[in-house]
């Protein structure tokens, strides 16, 4: 009798458990775009526009005038914004790195040998953006490429260490302290 009592305690602990943790244990979702004129630019600006506290962003290439402004308007709105470029983009005539960081957003480019060819976003650490799409108009307009919009915190968490690590090879720890 105790043994069977002991069990529907636990089915219903079980029951209930799932219920309130649902959303953590099963929230993987993953959204699927394609370019040209598949609504990638579009998706980037919208979760952009949805942050709440912190979007850090390593990226290749970006050039794309609406993705730069939606991010001063998130940066405006009080969201810590944080971009890694590949080190081309210091001296490259079209990059937004230095529009970005003009506008007081944190923004440093790649030192290391080899080319930092990374092309993600992580948003409110649960929300990461990915694919080959760099963030150009060109990739909008012209280029065949994919983006995937992952929510589920486990994949953002990977991200998120990883996006720290590259930090850490290029940014001085006094200055990362701050960011």
């Amino acid at each position: 009798m105790r043994a069977r009592l002991k069990l529907k305690r636990a089915f219903v602990f079980a029951i209930i458990f799932l219920l309130l943790f649902t959303d953590l244990v099963f929230s993987l979702t993953v959204e699927v775009y394609f370019s040209p004129k598949g609504g990638c630019e579009r998706r980037i600006t919208e979760l952009i526009s949805s942050a709440k506290h912190s979007i850090d962003i390593a990226m290749y290439t970006f050039t794309n005038s609406r993705i730069a402004w939606a991010l001063v308007k998130a940066y405006e709105r009080g969201v810590r914004v944080r971009v890694l470029l590949d080190g081309q983009q210091a001296s490259d005539k079209y990059s937004k790195g230095t529009f970005l960081s003009k506008r007081g957003i944190f923004v440093v480019y790649d030192r290391m040998p080899g080319l930092m060819h990374n092309k993600f976003c992580i948003i409110d650490d649960k929300i990461v953006i990915t694919g080959s799409y760099n963030w150009t108009a060109t990739a909008e307009e012209k280029n065949e490429e994919n983006l995937l919009v992952i929510h589920d915190y486990n994949v953002a968490k990977v991200y998120k260490e990883r996006f720290n690590y590259l930090l850490k090879l290029n940014v001085p720890w006094w200055k990362r302290i701050f960011q």
